[in-house]
């Protein structure tokens, strides 16, 4: 493999130049053919005997950024699962109202048949007629009174069913409630863990002179050019050319349209995004609807070697399935990193990839 392609989509800082080609549908036609090294800055003091380095600093910060995607998949899992069971207790409770109706109904045709039966002096029509030594009425009213018994046993019948679904129903209903209380408290303890980790990472952040914030932010592209670049000298893009499909390209699209957008956790557009509310807003302005998530995009959509990764499929970061980006082509992929970034282009292998999915499969 050439010097030149092992150097496809390497650094970040070419990739953001890229930003203006990258929403039109030329986007995967060179994105990173030629990436020179990030530019060197000015070496920072050394640090006193003791102090933190900025480099550890960038990891600690990095790390929390990083358990607080995690917490933001459990609580978006949450708070979808709440929808969900909060539709379903609505499907019940229409439920519960229908089968009321119905029992209220039968009732009323099991009262009608009771004052017909007081009014004819305790014997149905049918049985009158059945008693008739007329042989003619006789077989009329036996077979009249074979059906008011067959309709009676039928109301009986239906009445005990309905009144079967409606216990049915009520189970049902406060299993719902059980598992949507569940779910948040899950939110509220996923809530809590976000709120506290991207506290402590601002915290941190604040701590920086103007200066030592501009160099977090090289030392943030010098490590994700490195790990680009590594990535790339393993030969990983060497047998990845897959064109992408419509939607696809729809999707890419949608997704390049975002940048400079911020990051918000929790946030599914249209003014910011989390790392899945980007991929999963795209994939449905591509008109497919996927799982909110990064977590359940692994888990429910098919999995593709990276030999075969096309634009469009997503890219599933860390072992805790904590992040995801669209792969656009040309070894980059677009994502919304993190709390105090935008979405952007970036190397496909800045990070840790755990799979590859795809949404059209």
């Amino acid at each position: 493999m050439s010097a030149v392609r092992r150097r496809r989509g390497a650094s970040t800082l070419v990739l953001l130049c890229a930003m203006a080609m990258a929403a039109t549908p030329g986007i995967t036609a060179g994105i990173a053919h030629a990436a020179p090294a990030v530019p060197a800055a000015p070496a920072p003091p050394a640090p006193a005997p003791g102090a933190t380095s900025l480099e550890q600093v960038r990891k600690e910060i990095e790390e929390l950024y990083r358990q607080a995607g995690s917490a933001t998949d459990a609580y978006n899992l949450a708070e979808a699962e709440t929808r969900v069971q909060s539709e379903k207790i609505v499907e019940l409770a229409n439920l519960v109202v229908a089968g009321q109706d119905r029992i209220t109904a039968l009732k009323g045709r099991a009262g009608a048949a009771a004052r017909a039966q007081y009014r004819s002096g305790g014997l149905p029509p049918g049985a009158k007629l059945a008693l008739s030594d007329d042989p003619n009425q006789f077989l009329d009213g036996a077979d009249r009174l074979r059906q008011g018994e067959k309709a009676t046993s039928d109301l009986l019948s239906e009445l005990d069913r309905t009144q079967a679904d409606l216990r049915q129903y009520a189970s049902d209903a406060s299993t719902q409630w059980a598992a949507m209380e569940a779910n948040r408290v899950k939110q509220e303890e996923a809530k809590k863990k976000i709120e506290e980790k991207i506290k402590t990472a601002e915290g941190l952040e604040s701590k920086l002179e103007a200066e030592e914030k501009a160099r977090l932010l090289q030392l943030e592209q010098e490590a994700q050019y490195k790990a680009q670049t590594a990535w790339l000298s393993t030969g990983a893009l060497k047998d990845v050319n897959g064109a992408a499909t419509d939607a696809g390209k729809r999707a890419v699209q949608f997704a390049t349209a975002q940048m400079g957008k911020p990051y918000v956790w929790g946030a599914v557009g249209p003014d910011s995004y989390d790392c899945s509310g980007l991929t999963s807003k795209a994939w449905l302005a591509a008109g497919r609807t996927i799982p909110r998530t990064s977590q359940e995009q692994l888990r429910l959509l098919p999995k593709v070697a990276l030999k075969d990764m096309r634009p469009g499929d997503l890219i599933i970061y860390f072992d805790d399935a904590s992040h995801v980006g669209m792969y656009v082509g040309d070894g980059a992929m677009v994502h919304a990193p993190r709390p105090g970034r935008n979405v952007t282009i970036a190397g496909a292998g800045s990070m840790p990839i755990k799979a590859i999915v795809r949404p059209d499969a």
